[in-house]
């Protein structure tokens, strides 16, 4: 056992702390300055003031900005709602709103479409109601009540979906509620013989590490979208952490879940490291998205917080060998916490994406590093990568473990390249997803999609997928060159997980958005042709579910079908996902 911890509340009205139409805190923005470099708003991300982007990279042009529209109250139609079920929410002091900004806020996630009409004041529909239990006992009346009266759920974590998961279906004739579980954000306990912590499913990832820090210990688990996406997210989608080779994602983590669904709660009784008992339950709670019921509850592994962090990069002469390098890694079973790999393109992005030099001493020194690698080494500016890497552990061991993995980079050809290059790799991780509406100011539109896949296709499917969305790009009326760029983030035994980054400018297309979602979903089609998954960690929501059958077979999705069918028979939860 141990103490009870409870979270920073998370506020009722999260709009009054993040943006309603973009990704992030509201006082944190991109914006290109008098010198035409991007930087950004606020002193969140400290490492990122002053970044360097420059704003040809993708034709932007400075002077013809576009202005966001605020929302109009009038856009949103207003709420939907049987008396009794409101009579019963007030009956069961469950705190709720009709308001519309609280409405709107949770009717969307942040896929490219979403956050591309909300920007022109387009709203299409939204929860008739936002309710907010405080804890298990209170999502089971939330839940009892639906089902008396017919209402659909749509569970809400921390809204950083990007499979179209949280879009209210638009043929839903019930009224719809949004199941916020933002309050329910306290550590039960934690159970230092066992290192097991017992948390509320609402919590979200960067309060959970930092309270479990304050006791000395972490999960390790650090999705990009850390910052806001909730514990019980995760769980939902399967998400995948940045550190999984030492931590594992988030299937590894869970001891124990309880979910309430309209048919009772599921959870199992013992919460020993394994069983024997038949398919695993968890299995069909961990990437139910919302179709099941609400998560509440969840025990999850804990580590003691490393004592040694090092951060560090490798630079390679080409993507192939920098692959087969991340792949020996891989066979020798000696990852450190991180290791990405990103290709030529996306270099070259992060080195325009810097901060701006401190000292001409600096400045020299980084000549003297790229004079050395291109002119000594005789790399190819315009085909080498690089790998960055974090070491976790204690000292000595960290130093060993480096130590190995730079041994077998040098057999690729690897050089390193030190640990500013390792640590600002990963700071951008948390600032890159604040691009993308920065870029919609200057008709930039951009995306990100995931996949994983055996080794022995990893190139393969590297290379041509980024022709395709080329190719796709030109035939589909696309005026100037796009950006499609790769990284190889997590590795495993059989295979390894791809990030693609896509961006185009659209000016002189009428529905740019129809040509994007054309691109990708060619993109997808070709990821899947090339032995690609539907997804690593984003999930499926709605934008992926068309190939759910080719990726589970037909008897597979029967399966899941028949769960839902036995566990919600009146489709409380309607969210349309998956199936």
């Amino acid at each position: 056992g141990g103490s009870t911890v409870t979270a920073a509340v998370f506020h009722l009205s999260r709009q009054e702390v993040m943006k309603w139409n973009g990704w992030g805190y509201s006082d944190s923005r991109f914006f290109f300055n008098k010198k035409g470099q991007a930087e950004l708003t606020g002193k969140r991300y400290r490492g990122a003031v002053g970044l360097l982007w420059p704003a040809r990279g993708l034709h932007c042009c400075r002077g013809c900005r576009l202005l966001q529209v605020a929302l109009c109250a009038g856009a949103v139609p207003p709420p939907s709602l049987g008396e009794a079920f409101v009579a019963g929410l007030q009956a069961a002091a469950l705190p709720f709103s009709v308001e519309t900004e609280d409405r709107a806020f949770r009717s969307h996630g942040h896929c490219l479409h979403e956050i591309f009409a909300l920007r022109r004041g387009k709203v299409g529909r939204v929860p008739d109601l936002v309710v907010w239990p405080g804890c298990h006992d209170d999502v089971v009346k939330i839940i009892k009540l639906a089902c008396q009266h017919n209402v659909c759920l749509i569970p809400y974590g921390g809204g950083t979906s990007v499979s179209n998961a949280l879009e209210c279906p638009v043929e839903e004739p019930r009224a719809i509620v949004s199941v916020d579980t933002s309050q329910m954000n306290r550590i039960l306990w934690v159970d230092e013989k066992n290192l097991t912590v017992h948390v509320e499913a609402g919590i979200i990832g960067q309060d959970l590490e930092r309270h479990l820090g304050e006791q000395g210990y972490c999960t390790g688990h650090e999705p990009d979208s850390m910052e806001f996406s909730s514990l019980g997210g995760w769980v939902a989608t399967r998400a995948s952490g940045m550190k999984k080779n030492v931590y594992g994602n988030i299937e590894d983590l869970v001891v124990h879940v309880r979910m309430v669904t309209p048919r009772g709660v599921i959870e199992k009784s013992c919460l020993g490291p394994r069983v024997s008992i038949g398919p695993d339950v968890h299995h069909f709670v961990l990437g139910s998205e919302g179709t099941l019921g609400v998560i509440t509850e969840v025990t999850l592994k804990i580590r003691p917080i490393p004592a040694y962090r090092k951060y560090g990069s490798v630079v390679f002469p080409d993507f192939e060998r920098g692959v087969a390098c991340l792949r020996e890694v891989a066979r020798q079973r000696c990852a450190p916490a991180s290791i990405r790999l990103m290709d030529n393109k996306q270099f070259h992005f992060g080195q325009a994406l810097k901060p701006q030099v401190s000292s001409i001493f600096t400045s020299f020194l980084d000549g003297l590093k790229k004079f050395y690698i291109t002119k000594v080494k005789g790399f190819d500016p315009q085909c080498l990568c690089v790998a960055t890497l974090l070491f976790e552990g204690d000292r000595e061991r960290v130093l060993w473990h480096e130590k190995q993995v730079y041994d077998i980079a040098a057999k690729f050809g690897g050089l390193a390249a030190g640990e500013d290059n390792g640590q600002r790799g990963y700071m951008l991780t948390f600032v890159i997803a604040y691009l993308r509406d920065l870029g919609m100011d200057y008709y930039v539109i951009g995306e990100s999609f995931e996949t994983s896949v055996p080794w022995d296709r990893v190139l393969d499917l590297c290379r041509n997928v980024k022709e395709q969305v080329v190719r796709e790009c030109r035939e589909r009326g696309v005026q100037f060159s796009p950006l499609c760029t790769c990284r190889v983030t997590q590795t495993y035994d059989a295979g390894a997980c791809v990030y693609f980054y896509f961006a185009f400018n659209y000016r002189g297309l009428a529905d740019p958005i129809h040509v994007y979602e054309q691109v990708e979903q060619t993109a997808r089609a070709e990821i899947l042709a090339n032995g690609g998954s539907l997804s690593h960690h984003h999930g499926v929501g709605k934008l992926r579910k068309q190939w759910m059958r080719e990726a589970v077979s037909d008897a597979g999705l029967g399966m899941l079908r028949s769960v839902k069918e036995y566990v919600d028979p009146d489709n409380i939860f309607g969210n349309r996902n998956l199936l």
